[in-house]
């Protein structure tokens, strides 16, 4: 039976088993079958967050090389501010956390 992974709004992964024609997740917390409308809804919200996160890491990544740049030009000229240039390199510092922690949310969560 094939399995697809996405990602919940919490971060964790929603297991996704296709059989015939039904996509959705085996069974709901009490063992009953899902509706398939509401599984395709919450797919879709998945599918946004999903967007919407990948979008986000996308522009951080950019910040973070953009600010590359201005400190390396910076640190090549005598007359830096050095505590714009201390405060650039903690803004990049920051970015480089927030930009891990959102690549570890996107990754599932599988026990092997």
């Amino acid at each position: 039976m094939p399995v697809r992974v996405k990602l919940g709004r919490d971060g964790r992964a929603v297991l996704f088993f296709f059989a015939g024609n039904h996509i959705g997740p085996a069974a709901q917390s009490d063992g009953s079958p899902r509706a398939a409308p509401a599984m395709a809804e919450i797919e879709d919200n998945v599918d946004r967050e999903l967007f919407r996160n990948i979008e986000k890491l996308r522009q951080l990544r950019i910040e973070h090389r953009d600010l590359d740049e201005v400190i390396e030009r910076l640190t090549m000229d005598i007359h830096t501010n050095e505590l714009q240039l201390k405060r650039l390199k903690k803004r990049k510092l920051m970015l480089k956390d927030q930009i891990t922690r959102m690549e570890s949310q996107l990754i599932p969560d599988l026990n092997a």
